[in-house]
């Protein structure tokens, strides 16, 4: 293995790139682009990738195709991109896992989440759920009750170690005072598999990839991480009214990365294209019948900034229950 970080690495190719710059910004793109996504098919950040790749496909004139390159909680997938030719032909459709956690949870990061990729834009995104297979107490305080004495500990599955579902889990499991058993899967739908097949007592995952389940009776689900009860499910209570925790939300948001190095004018471009998906009436409202909340438009700038607000809202709740993720 060489002995250079992938920041150095990254650097090196960028100033390659540099001088070839303005060839590279005129006509692009100039043949598909290669959307990553971190996690595999099936799952909330795959549902809100590919509407995004079909919309930029209009927006840029060129096909976005979709590649799911789960595992490592995200890192796999996202290691790829950074490590990319920085020509805004690869991207990658990260998430508050791989950009506001990674370097936060992971002993041994593989890749600087500030420093190894350029933020495109921020889109929304959706707020967590927790879902119980139907064989399991109808009510999350019910649930809990029946954790409480469970022994051996019931089982819960997330996308992964040090995903955004891992750490709300953890938080809530503090906040109750129980015990659960974290599996961790390659991605959501893995989980929900095992969920609905009666392996796993719980699973967390988005309100717009729970919905179906919870509608279908596939599956029941227990809470939500918003600050008020969704439209979309109005029986369903939040987290915070069961615990008594108010303030107790998770949101998992998405945004798009590229390597760093990328020439501003393709940068530009790509932002533009962004903002014009994220102001369509029915690209929105697509969006939202499929429970996601989508981000008003903004800048490469504003997107950075947010990222960088996350990482440090997070930093003071990963130290507190840092026993629970290295456990």
């Amino acid at each position: 293995m060489p002995d250079f970080s992938l920041s150095r690495r990254a650097l090196l190719a960028a100033g390659g790139v540099l001088l070839a710059a303005p060839a590279l910004a005129q006509g692009y793109p100039d043949r598909p682009i290669r959307l990553v996504i971190p996690f595999p098919a099936g799952g909330p950040t795959d549902v809100y990738a590919r509407f995004y790749a079909e919309r930029m496909t209009r927006e840029l004139g060129q096909s976005v195709v979709t590649e799911n390159r789960g595992g490592a909680g995200g890192a796999i997938g996202a290691l790829e991109v950074a490590r990319a030719r920085p020509d805004g032909h690869t991207l990658l459709f990260g998430t508050a896992s791989t950009h506001a956690l990674y370097n936060l949870v992971t002993r041994q990061p593989q890749y600087d989440a500030a420093k190894d990729f350029l933020a495109v834009a921020t889109l929304g995104g959706g707020p967590l759920c927790w879902l119980a297979n139907p064989s399991q107490p109808a009510t999350l305080a019910d649930f809990l009750a029946a954790a409480r004495g469970a022994n051996p500990p019931m089982a819960y599955g997330s996308p992964g170690t040090g995903t955004l579902m891992h750490l709300a889990t953890e938080i809530l499991k503090r906040e109750a005072g129980v015990s659960l058993s974290h599996i961790p899967y390659r991605g959501a739908a893995p989980a929900m598999n095992d969920l609905v097949a009666g392996t796993l007592a719980l699973a967390v995952n988005t309100l717009g990839a729970g919905l179906p389940l919870h509608q279908g009776g596939r599956a029941r689900m227990l809470a939500v991480a918003s600050a008020a009860r969704a439209p979309q499910a109005p029986d369903v209570p939040t987290a915070a009214e069961v615990l008594g925790r108010p303030g107790f939300t998770a949101v998992l948001w998405h945004a798009v990365f590229a390597p760093p190095g990328l020439p501003a004018p393709v940068l530009a471009r790509l932002s533009q294209a962004t903002n014009a998906a994220l102001a369509d009436a029915t690209f929105r409202a697509s969006l939202n019948a499929a429970g996601i909340e989508p981000a008003a438009p903004g800048t490469p700038e504003s997107a950075a900034a947010h990222i960088a607000e996350e990482q440090a809202r997070y930093r003071p709740i990963v130290e507190a229950i840092r026993p629970e993720l290295d456990a």
